[in-house]
């Protein structure tokens, strides 16, 4: 019989690097096992190299989430060595350069220009990609005895900031990002609801402005400032909130 690890069991996608790493990093340091999912094989495996120079038990785990060949092989992978998987952090996301906040030099495209191979493929990996790893880990969730799962979302996915119609919003004009991440926070809602009567709790939170390949590395807040923010509702206590949208201040308007 296979002794299985008895120390909390954390999956983290896109965590190769940026927040992903980071919220890794510091998941790790509390003494949880962490799973650096990834789907550049050589990057991933780096990334979990560089955590167990300093101490932490970390793994690669091979996770495109677009392609649920690779997912359904994690899945079958923390089955057979943890038997549970305790916290899931859908961290994996793209801001494409293709997307109609970008236009020809210094020029800012409306979001009526966006293509919608953009809004297609935003979504496989925004919203579809964190959906189908949340489908297919729920099962293993449901046997952690307090299963968190925290969905990086963006302050760009609040509608409220949206509808303000007579303020010039720059970020609006990144309509397929902006979607699908108002999207992401719907799943959040109605799993929090699906989960109500269980010890699992799920969470969308807004990171901040932070610098990394996804922000051209503008950012004004580092990847592990940034990360303290999943860090804290990937570990909630039995009387923490769930099915809600939170950056580092408290509660963001839907």
């Amino acid at each position: 019989m296979v002794a299985h690890d008895p120390r909390k069991v954390a999956l983290l996608t896109g965590a190769n690097k940026g927040i992903g790493f980071e919220t890794a990093r510091q998941l790790g340091a509390m003494g949880m096992v962490v799973l650096v999912g990834a789907r550049d094989p050589g990057r991933g495996e780096r990334a979990a190299a560089m955590l167990r120079k300093e101490g932490i038990h970390a793994r690669f785990v091979l996770l495109d989430v677009t392609k649920e060949e690779t997912i359904k092989g994690a899945v079958d992978f923390v089955e057979r060595q943890f038997r549970r998987l305790d916290v899931l952090v859908n961290n994996a996301g793209v801001l494409l350069p293709n997307a109609p906040s970008v236009g020809q030099g210094s020029a800012v495209r409306p979001p009526s220009d966006c293509t919608i191979e953009s809004l297609r493929q935003t979504f496989e990996t925004n919203f579809f990609g964190a959906f189908m790893v949340t489908k297919a880990f729920l099962p293993l969730l449901r046997r952690s005895e307090a299963g968190r799962i925290v969905n990086v979302s963006s302050m760009q996915a609040s509608l409220q900031n949206k509808a303000d119609y007579g303020r010039e919003n720059g970020h609006t004009l990144f309509l397929a990002y902006c979607a699908s991440k108002t999207a992401l926070n719907v799943l959040t809602a109605v799993c929090a609801n699906e989960l109500r009567d269980t010890p699992i709790k799920i969470n969308s939170i807004c990171p901040g402005y932070v610098d990394t390949d996804l922000s051209s590395h503008m950012g004004t807040k580092s990847p592990a400032e940034a990360a303290r923010i999943p860090v804290h509702y990937a570990t909630l206590s039995a009387d923490g909130p769930t099915g809600g949208f939170f950056d580092e201040s408290g509660p963001i308007p839907w």
